[in-house]
């Protein structure tokens, strides 16, 4: 089991959130970003939202970066950690833009780039930005073949509803080959056949623990696997939001859980098929205390479940 590190101030989830994560500013995350690097955590990952409707605010908060713009930062900003978005709506953004804003972050970063990929939720966000939010399945699944294609081919070419193009030049290639890991977030069936299809992790987000093994299995019997799934990300805070970003209440999944909770279910996790997690951040003062704790998770909790 690895562990992903909880950036502080990436978002401001009523669910999560704690009130002095406010005051963190970007110099304190770049400071963090190498701090966890420093500890041996694997990866950084990165929310987005590009806009929220004011009736929105109260449950998801104001605060979202573009999560490649931060991806990459972060990266520039250290030399080994990985950096992942969680998630990056995939239908609010021309798929060419996508593949060359990703392709450039994993060949400055010496290929340290993995992308979860989202269809998006937020119907008012679409509406604001011109998207019709009805085909971001269809245009999901189209703009992730068109990626794949310009990151892989020599002289790439596709042909869609959505996106087209042909007798065309695409460099610098992504480092990693074939290209950098693409996983999908979400939990629907289309989401999962998404995943079979083309992913190499999933991240869910309204599934109980207790029913990954289920999807797990939904996804490796579709009858166009692609068998390259080996990822699953489950962060203890996921089950504290719930649809929406409405909060939910679990008791198992509290911030501020002692060592033996924390090896305890970090340890059932990995029974039901995950493979990377997160600690939630605890109720703290200040940014000084959080140094101290992930150092606390770093040294006592990440040998015990590696």
């Amino acid at each position: 089991m690895e562990l992903g590190f909880a950036m502080p101030h990436l978002l401001r989830l009523k669910a999560t959130c704690q009130p002095w994560e406010a005051e963190v500013t970007g110099a304190d995350q770049t400071r963090l970003a190498k701090w966890a690097e420093k500890l041996g955590y694997a990866m950084i990952s990165v929310p987005e939202h590009h806009i929220i409707p004011r009736a929105h605010v109260d449950l998801s908060g104001p605060h979202y970066f573009n999560a490649y713009t931060a991806m990459s930062y972060l990266a520039g900003a250290t030399e080994r950690i990985r950096v992942n978005s969680c998630i990056a709506i995939l239908p609010l953004q021309h798929p060419i833009v996508t593949a060359k804003a990703l392709s450039t972050a994993d060949w400055l970063s010496g290929g340290r780039v993995t992308i979860t990929f989202a269809v998006g939720w937020l119907k008012e966000e679409f509406d604001l930005l011109g998207v019709p939010f009805h085909e971001r399945g269809a245009m999901s699944e189209e703009y992730v073949q068109a990626i794949i294609e310009l990151w892989t081919r020599e002289n790439p070419e596709f042909e869609g509803k959505y996106v087209s193009f042909r007798d065309v030049a695409f460099e610098p290639k992504p480092v990693q080959d074939p290209h950098p890991p693409v996983w999908f977030g979400g939990d629907a069936d289309p989401v999962l056949g998404r995943v079979a299809r083309y992913g190499s992790g999933w991240w869910p987000f309204l599934t109980k623990p207790e029913d990954i093994p289920a999807k797990l299995d939904f996804i490796r019997s579709r009858p166009d696997y692609a068998g390259k799934l080996t990822d699953v990300f489950y962060g203890f805070a996921t089950s504290r939001v719930g649809e929406g970003h409405s909060v939910r209440t679990d008791p198992k999944a509290r911030p501020g859980m002692s060592k033996q909770e924390i090896v305890d279910r970090l340890g059932w996790f990995a029974e039901l098929g995950v493979t990377m997690s997160s600690v939630p951040i605890p109720a703290l003062e200040s940014i000084e205390a959080y140094f101290d704790y992930t150092q606390w998770v770093a040294e006592e909790i990440m040998p015990a479940v590696a």
